[in-house]
């Protein structure tokens, strides 16, 4: 059997052997998160719409900028964005919060990038009520290819699983990561048309080819081309979206899997 070969039987067999782990953790996670809140699992829902009614007021009211069921437009990029955000950003420091756990007992270490992947997923669905919400508030009727939906949210999970374990891994050896990563994110919400449509660019070249080359606009597009606009992508998209997806994930897997081996010497 070729050591590959023996790779992956390793990795599906930890993976069903720690799965409770997996399980325990992302519902430790999402007790922590609602721990002495009142309304509790309801914020997952009310902060994207408080974040949608000031962005609306802001650049719809005061900016004018011209879109059609702007609240709607806005809050189905936002549904994505915010999982890519939630998942990267609190994957940045999940192995260096683990080094009592890891220190211990032997557990995979890419389950506690992973997980946080996973709790970012399930915080995504609950966006997607307040997603509803908003659609049904603007009397915005879903196309009948939003069915569909789970398609690019498949793809952005396994990119976003990747970019996780490149900088859950990176951010052990290189701990400014984690101050740095903020403003990197700041930037890369600016260069996704979350609150600007792609049209409004055309006269910038240089910047729209930087936008379009950005991975998290595909698959925003993607999902809200699907959920407004009753546009299924051709195979070319779908190939660019997958594409990116696994090159990512393989890169972060294959950095993690080379960086994991000297973890202990720096947690």
């Amino acid at each position: 059997m070729s050591k590959d070969t023996l790779n992956k039987a390793n990795f599906f067999s930890d993976m069903k052997k720690f799965m409770p782990l997996l399980k325990n953790l992302v519902s430790k996670d999402f007790k922590i998160k609602y721990r002495r809140s009142v309304l509790g699992v309801a914020w997952s829902v009310l902060n994207p719409l408080f974040t949608m009614l000031v962005i609306t007021t802001v650049f719809g009211k005061l900016l004018k900028i011209e879109v059609d069921n702007f609240a709607t437009y806005y809050i189905v990029g936002f549904a994505i964005w915010n999982f890519f955000s939630e998942a990267t950003s609190s994957s940045l420091s999940s192995i260096l919060s683990s080094a009592a756990l890891i220190k211990k007992v032997y557990i995979p270490k890419y389950i506690f990038p992973l997980e946080k992947c996973l709790f970012s997923l399930v915080n995504f669905f609950f966006t997607l009520i307040a997603v509803v919400i908003v659609m049904l508030f603007q009397g915005f009727v879903p196309s009948i290819t939003t069915i569909l939906f789970p398609i690019p949210v498949i793809y952005c999970f396994v990119f976003v699983c990747g970019v996780s374990l490149f900088l859950s891994a990176a951010t052990v050896y290189f701990r400014d990561i984690q101050h740095l990563y903020g403003v990197l994110l700041t930037i890369l919400m600016y260069l996704t048309p979350i609150i600007y449509p792609l049209e409004i660019l055309k006269d910038y070249k240089l910047v729209l080819r930087i936008v379009e080359l950005n991975p998290i606009t595909h698959y925003v597009e993607y999902f809200r081309g699907l959920v407004m606009y009753n546009h299924i992508p051709g195979l070319k998209e779908n190939l660019i979206c997958a594409g990116m997806a696994i090159g990512v994930f393989l890169i972060g897997a294959l950095v993690f899997k080379k960086a994991q081996r000297k973890f202990i010497l720096h947690i």
